[in-house]
Protein backbone atom coordinates (compact mmCIF):
# COMPACT_ATOMS: atom_id res chain seq x y z
CA UNK A 1 0.00 0.00 0.00
CA UNK A 2 1.37 3.37 -1.02
CA UNK A 3 2.06 5.96 1.64
CA UNK A 4 0.14 9.25 1.55
CA UNK A 5 2.05 12.13 -0.03
CA UNK A 6 2.63 15.56 1.51
CA UNK A 7 3.78 18.62 -0.45
CA UNK A 8 7.02 20.04 0.94
CA UNK A 9 7.16 23.84 0.68
CA UNK A 10 10.39 25.47 1.90
CA UNK A 11 9.99 29.22 2.11
CA UNK A 12 13.41 30.10 3.48
CA UNK A 13 13.64 33.21 5.66
CA UNK A 14 10.39 35.14 5.21
CA UNK A 15 8.11 37.48 7.18
CA UNK A 16 5.74 35.61 9.48
CA UNK A 17 2.78 37.11 7.59
CA UNK A 18 3.93 35.37 4.41
CA UNK A 19 3.80 31.99 6.14
CA UNK A 20 0.28 32.72 7.42
CA UNK A 21 -0.86 33.78 3.96
CA UNK A 22 0.37 30.57 2.35
CA UNK A 23 -1.13 28.55 5.19
CA UNK A 24 -4.53 30.14 4.52
CA UNK A 25 -4.30 29.30 0.81
CA UNK A 26 -3.57 25.67 1.57
CA UNK A 27 -6.41 25.57 4.10
CA UNK A 28 -8.87 26.81 1.49
CA UNK A 29 -7.53 24.28 -1.01
CA UNK A 30 -8.02 21.33 1.33
CA UNK A 31 -11.39 22.56 2.62
CA UNK A 32 -12.67 22.73 -0.96
CA UNK A 33 -11.88 19.06 -1.57
CA UNK A 34 -14.36 16.24 -0.82
CA UNK A 35 -14.56 15.52 2.89
CA UNK A 36 -14.04 11.79 2.72
CA UNK A 37 -11.17 9.49 3.46
CA UNK A 38 -9.01 9.30 0.37
CA UNK A 39 -7.39 6.15 -1.06
CA UNK A 40 -3.84 5.28 -0.14
CA UNK A 41 -1.17 7.21 -1.99
CA UNK A 42 -3.23 10.38 -2.22
CA UNK A 43 -1.95 13.82 -1.23
CA UNK A 44 -2.71 14.69 2.38
CA UNK A 45 -1.76 18.38 2.29
CA UNK A 46 1.38 20.45 2.68
CA UNK A 47 4.32 20.82 5.04
CA UNK A 48 5.25 24.51 5.22
CA UNK A 49 8.72 25.28 6.58
CA UNK A 50 10.38 28.63 7.15
CA UNK A 51 12.63 30.75 9.33
CA UNK A 52 10.99 34.00 10.51
CA UNK A 53 12.68 37.08 9.06
CA UNK A 54 11.96 39.27 12.09
CA UNK A 55 10.82 39.13 15.72
CA UNK A 56 7.13 38.29 16.24
CA UNK A 57 5.13 37.63 19.39
CA UNK A 58 1.98 35.58 18.87
CA UNK A 59 -0.99 34.92 21.12
CA UNK A 60 -3.19 31.87 20.75
CA UNK A 61 -6.90 31.23 21.22
CA UNK A 62 -6.49 31.41 25.00
CA UNK A 63 -5.04 34.90 24.73
CA UNK A 64 -1.97 35.63 26.79
CA UNK A 65 -1.28 39.30 26.00
CA UNK A 66 -3.06 42.35 27.39
CA UNK A 67 -3.30 45.59 25.37
CA UNK A 68 -0.61 47.07 27.61
CA UNK A 69 1.70 44.11 27.02
CA UNK A 70 1.07 44.30 23.30
CA UNK A 71 2.08 47.97 23.24
CA UNK A 72 5.20 47.20 25.29
CA UNK A 73 6.29 44.41 22.97
CA UNK A 74 5.74 46.51 19.87
CA UNK A 75 7.89 49.22 21.45
CA UNK A 76 10.73 46.66 21.46
CA UNK A 77 10.53 46.54 17.67
CA UNK A 78 8.61 43.27 17.45
CA UNK A 79 5.44 42.48 15.56
CA UNK A 80 2.52 41.20 17.65
CA UNK A 81 -0.18 38.94 16.20
CA UNK A 82 -3.21 37.09 17.49
CA UNK A 83 -3.43 33.70 15.79
CA UNK A 84 -5.96 30.89 15.63
CA UNK A 85 -3.72 28.25 17.20
CA UNK A 86 -4.10 26.74 20.63
CA UNK A 87 -2.09 27.94 23.59
CA UNK A 88 -0.96 31.30 24.95
CA UNK A 89 1.83 33.72 24.05
CA UNK A 90 5.15 32.75 22.50
CA UNK A 91 7.92 34.21 20.37
CA UNK A 92 9.04 33.55 16.80
CA UNK A 93 12.16 34.97 15.21
CA UNK A 94 15.36 34.42 13.24
CA UNK A 95 17.19 31.22 14.13
CA UNK A 96 13.93 29.33 14.66
CA UNK A 97 12.48 26.54 12.52
CA UNK A 98 8.76 27.04 11.97
CA UNK A 99 6.86 23.99 10.75
CA UNK A 100 3.20 24.39 9.78
CA UNK A 101 1.69 21.13 8.49
CA UNK A 102 -1.61 21.83 6.71
CA UNK A 103 -2.96 18.30 6.61
CA UNK A 104 -6.20 16.39 6.23
CA UNK A 105 -5.73 14.03 9.15
CA UNK A 106 -8.17 11.48 7.71
CA UNK A 107 -5.80 10.87 4.81
CA UNK A 108 -3.04 10.05 7.28
CA UNK A 109 -5.22 7.96 9.58
CA UNK A 110 -4.60 10.33 12.49
CA UNK A 111 -6.67 12.02 15.17
CA UNK A 112 -5.76 15.46 16.53
CA UNK A 113 -4.05 14.18 19.68
CA UNK A 114 -2.02 11.76 17.55
CA UNK A 115 -0.98 14.68 15.32
CA UNK A 116 0.25 16.71 18.31
CA UNK A 117 2.14 13.68 19.62
CA UNK A 118 3.68 13.18 16.17
CA UNK A 119 4.90 16.79 16.10
CA UNK A 120 6.47 16.30 19.51
CA UNK A 121 8.08 13.07 18.32
CA UNK A 122 9.53 14.87 15.28
CA UNK A 123 11.21 17.43 17.52
CA UNK A 124 12.53 14.77 19.90
CA UNK A 125 13.88 12.75 16.98
CA UNK A 126 15.55 15.82 15.50
CA UNK A 127 17.30 16.50 18.80
CA UNK A 128 18.55 12.91 18.83
CA UNK A 129 19.81 13.17 15.25
CA UNK A 130 21.68 16.33 16.24
CA UNK A 131 23.36 14.44 19.08
CA UNK A 132 21.25 15.98 21.84
CA UNK A 133 19.91 13.38 24.25
CA UNK A 134 17.24 13.81 26.92
CA UNK A 135 14.63 15.75 24.93
CA UNK A 136 11.12 14.62 25.77
CA UNK A 137 7.46 15.51 25.51
CA UNK A 138 5.55 16.24 28.71
CA UNK A 139 1.91 16.05 29.73
CA UNK A 140 -0.38 19.09 29.37
CA UNK A 141 -0.15 21.95 30.18
CA UNK A 142 3.52 21.38 29.28
CA UNK A 143 2.88 20.75 25.59
CA UNK A 144 6.02 20.85 23.49
CA UNK A 145 9.48 19.34 23.83
CA UNK A 146 11.68 19.88 26.86
CA UNK A 147 15.13 19.28 28.28
CA UNK A 148 14.39 19.10 32.00
CA UNK A 149 12.53 22.39 32.65
CA UNK A 150 13.83 24.13 29.52
CA UNK A 151 11.54 24.22 26.48
CA UNK A 152 13.31 23.82 23.16
CA UNK A 153 10.22 23.42 20.96
CA UNK A 154 6.79 25.03 21.30
CA UNK A 155 3.71 23.43 19.76
CA UNK A 156 0.35 25.03 19.04
CA UNK A 157 -2.11 23.75 16.46
CA UNK A 158 -5.56 24.37 15.11
CA UNK A 159 -7.88 21.78 13.61
CA UNK A 160 -11.21 22.25 11.88
CA UNK A 161 -13.06 19.69 9.77
CA UNK A 162 -10.10 17.34 10.28
CA UNK A 163 -7.69 19.83 8.65
CA UNK A 164 -4.76 21.12 10.68
CA UNK A 165 -2.83 24.37 10.65
CA UNK A 166 -0.03 26.01 12.66
CA UNK A 167 2.41 23.54 14.23
CA UNK A 168 5.80 23.77 15.93
CA UNK A 169 8.57 26.28 16.53
CA UNK A 170 11.98 24.81 17.32
CA UNK A 171 14.78 27.02 18.62
CA UNK A 172 17.99 26.47 16.65
CA UNK A 173 20.02 29.65 17.16
CA UNK A 174 17.19 31.89 18.36
CA UNK A 175 18.06 34.97 20.43
CA UNK A 176 16.50 33.71 23.66
CA UNK A 177 16.45 37.15 25.30
CA UNK A 178 13.24 37.88 23.38
CA UNK A 179 11.47 35.32 25.59
CA UNK A 180 12.36 37.33 28.69
CA UNK A 181 9.65 39.88 27.86
CA UNK A 182 6.76 37.37 28.16
CA UNK A 183 5.78 34.29 30.14
CA UNK A 184 6.21 31.74 27.33
CA UNK A 185 3.03 29.71 26.89
CA UNK A 186 1.86 31.01 30.28
CA UNK A 187 4.15 28.61 32.18
CA UNK A 188 5.69 30.38 35.16
CA UNK A 189 8.99 29.03 36.48
CA UNK A 190 10.12 27.32 33.29
CA UNK A 191 12.86 28.35 30.89
CA UNK A 192 13.65 28.19 27.19
CA UNK A 193 16.67 26.87 25.37
CA UNK A 194 17.98 26.19 21.87
CA UNK A 195 20.03 23.63 20.00
CA UNK A 196 22.91 26.10 19.85
CA UNK A 197 22.85 26.65 23.61
CA UNK A 198 22.62 22.97 24.47
CA UNK A 199 25.22 21.78 21.94
CA UNK A 200 27.48 24.80 22.59
CA UNK A 201 27.91 25.55 18.90
CA UNK A 202 26.01 27.56 16.30
CA UNK A 203 23.20 25.48 14.80
CA UNK A 204 21.36 26.99 11.84
CA UNK A 205 17.87 26.32 10.53
CA UNK A 206 19.43 25.14 7.25
CA UNK A 207 21.46 22.55 9.14
CA UNK A 208 18.48 20.99 10.90
CA UNK A 209 16.17 20.95 7.88
CA UNK A 210 17.37 17.61 6.38
CA UNK A 211 17.23 15.63 9.65
CA UNK A 212 13.85 17.18 10.46
CA UNK A 213 12.48 15.97 7.13
CA UNK A 214 13.86 12.49 7.84
CA UNK A 215 12.03 12.51 11.18
CA UNK A 216 8.80 13.83 9.66
CA UNK A 217 8.64 11.14 6.97
CA UNK A 218 9.49 8.45 9.50
CA UNK A 219 6.90 9.49 12.08
CA UNK A 220 4.05 10.51 9.76
CA UNK A 221 4.67 7.52 7.48
CA UNK A 222 4.41 9.65 4.36
CA UNK A 223 6.38 10.65 1.30
CA UNK A 224 7.36 14.27 0.67
CA UNK A 225 6.98 15.91 -2.73
CA UNK A 226 9.11 19.01 -3.20
CA UNK A 227 7.32 22.04 -4.58
CA UNK A 228 9.37 24.76 -6.25
CA UNK A 229 6.62 27.37 -6.19
CA UNK A 230 4.88 28.02 -2.84
CA UNK A 231 1.72 29.15 -4.62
Amino acid sequence: MRQPAVRLVRLGRVPYAELLGLQDRWLRRLQAEPGTEAPSGTEAGALLLCEPAGPVYTAGLRGGLTPEETARLRALGAEVRVTGRGGLATFHGPGQLLCHPVLDLRRLGLRLRMHVAALEACAVRLCELQGLQGARARSPPYTGVWLDDRKICAIGVRCGRHITSHGLALNCSTDLTWFEHIVPCGLVGTGVTSLSKELQRHVTVDEVMPPFLVAFKEIYKCTLISEDSPN
